[in-house]
Order: C-alpha cells, then structure tokens, then sequence
C-alpha cells in the first residue's frame, strides 16, 4: 500500500501542473514534493509525469493513478470523518452534492437548519447534474446527494428515497408580454427563448412537444441562480418545479405562466446514497433534516 502522503502529494502535483505551485499548496519545499513523486513512481514501477522545463503533464500511467488516488484520499475522508463523528457531531466533515432545482430551496433550508445544530461540522457542497453526482457518490468523493432521481430507477448501486413530486411550471419576469394573453398559446410560446437546467430524457421530451421543438431550450444553464436573473432581466421564459419558484412568485419577484400539462413535468427529486455503503453521524443528520423539510413544505 502507498503512502497516502505520496499521493496526496501526487494528486496536488497533477492539479496545480507545476511543482513550484504543488509544493507550496502542500506545505513542502519544491526538492521534498520531487522525492516524494520520484518515491512513488518507484514503488510503482512507472514514470507518472512527462517533465518539461514549465510545466508537467500526465502518462497514461499517471493519468490511472490519478484516478485511484483520487478515491483513496476520498476514502480515506471519509474514514476519518466518520470515526470522529461516532461519539458526537461536534467535529468532522460532511460532503454532499445537489442538482440544480434541489439546491435552489430543499438543500439550503436543511443545510442552515445542519450549521445551526452542528456548527463545528465542515459542510462542502457540489452542485451538479445527476449523472456527475451519481458518479462522484460511487467514487467517495460524497456521502449522498438530492437530485432528479427518474433516471436511477433499478440501479443495484444507490438507495434511494424519493422526496414529493410537485408540478412544473413556466414562469417569466412581472410585466412579460405573455402574461397580458388570457392563455399561452404554443405559437406564443414559441416566440420566445426558453431556458432551463439539462432535463431527464422524458421530459425533455416533454417540453419537446409543448415547445414543438426536438431541443427546445435555447440556454441551457445548471445554475438555477443565474437563470432566474436571466428571466428576470428579459423576455426569455424558463421552468422550473413549483416548490422552487414558489416564494418568488408570492412576492411578485417572478411570475407563473401556467403549470406544464404532463406529469411528465412533475419534479422527482431523491435522496441518494451508496447502496454499500453505511452514513456517517453527520450524514445521517442531513438526511434526515432533508427528509423533515420535504414533509413540511407548504408554499402551495
């Protein structure tokens, strides 16, 4: 087994391109980082790096190790976070992910509710798409993540445990011409940029036949953040599942078009986390905070 030092070190080296800037991120001198990278290729039998006099780039080798090395000092983590959690939650780390809509209301109440009660737990958050937070959950790099959970279903690797469905809805900035029509017509619709984060397969399809368009979204973004000031600062119309945009709507920051008719447009958010895989005492904590936010939800 390799010093896990070595790859820590190795790692840094592989993100930084540059051994100068390597060292001083792990607190070494530029002649230590160097041993420990020549101590590590020679306990593998391998040349990690082609060097050259500016920079450093990756072997094919090095380019392997990087992604093992990745998952052992995640491991590694989250080992250590876990046994210094066992007896309390005054201490340790708790890394998450979340998908665009999720981390627009659900995760950020039950984070803040988290800090409150745990405040010397160290919270990182990822905000991704559900096929990048799938993968770095099956890496280690997070103990569990809420998303958009339609295309999981049967997957042998994740538990899951589905949060309420709440409708789609289109909504606009107050003052959009659109809203001056007594009903959204397909052709009214077409005339405008629609916007949103990258949709499951379904609906997707969905909005295809509302938009009468195979790639409806004209700007795709999943940062549900910058699209709503995109929507409100122009005519561009957007989505979203209610729950998100509820409160903007009742304070007249936003306002609702009309709900999407297809329950194929219904929100599917889940809470998901590795099916081998046990939570630690923080994770277990956020869960379950998630879980009570879910129920309590009433903004409708």
């Amino acid at each position: 087994m390799n010093d896990l030092r070595q790859l820590r070190h190795f790692v840094a080296l592989a993100e930084h391109g540059h051994f100068a800037r390597a060292a001083e991120a792990v607190n070494l001198s530029q002649p230590a980082l160097s041993r420990s990278i020549q101590a590590l290729e020679a306990s593998l039998g391998c040349s990690l790096l082609d060097r050259a006099p500016r920079q450093i780039s990756l072997t094919a080798h090095g380019r392997l190790v990087l992604e093992h090395a990745r998952r052992l000092l995640d491991g590694s983590r989250a080992l250590h976070s876990a046994v210094t959690q066992l007896d309390n939650l005054d201490s340790g780390e708790l890394r998450l992910g979340a998908g665009p809509y999720p981390a627009a209301r659900l995760v950020p109440r039950a984070l803040g509710r988290f800090a409150s009660r745990h405040p010397g737990v160290r919270v990182q958050l990822t905000l991704e798409n559900w096929h990048s937070l799938r993968q770095r959950l099956l890496d280690d790099a997070i103990e569990l993540f809420v998303a958009d959970i339609r295309e999981f279903d049967g997957d042998p690797l994740l538990d899951i445990i589905p949060l309420r469905r709440h409708p789609g809805t289109l909504f606009c900035r107050p003052g959009h011409p659109l809203l001056a029509r007594d009903r959204v017509r397909l052709t009214d619709l077409a005339a405008y940029a629609l916007a949103g984060t990258q949709l499951p397969v379904e609906v997707a399809r969905a909005i295809g036949e509302l938009a009468g368009n195979e790639k409806p979204l004209a700007i795709e973004c999943d940062n549900f953040m910058v699209l709503k000031a995109v929507v409100a600062g122009s005519d561009v119309v957007s989505m979203a599942p209610w729950d998100v945009v509820a409160e903007d709507v009742m304070a007249g920051r936003l306002a609702m078009l009309e709900p999407i008719a297809s329950t194929r447009t219904l929100s599917a958010y889940g809470v998901v986390t590795h099916a081998a895989r046990s939570l630690s005492p923080a994770a277990r904590a956020l869960k379950e905070l998630l879980l009570e936010e879910d129920r309590d939800f009433s903004a409708i």
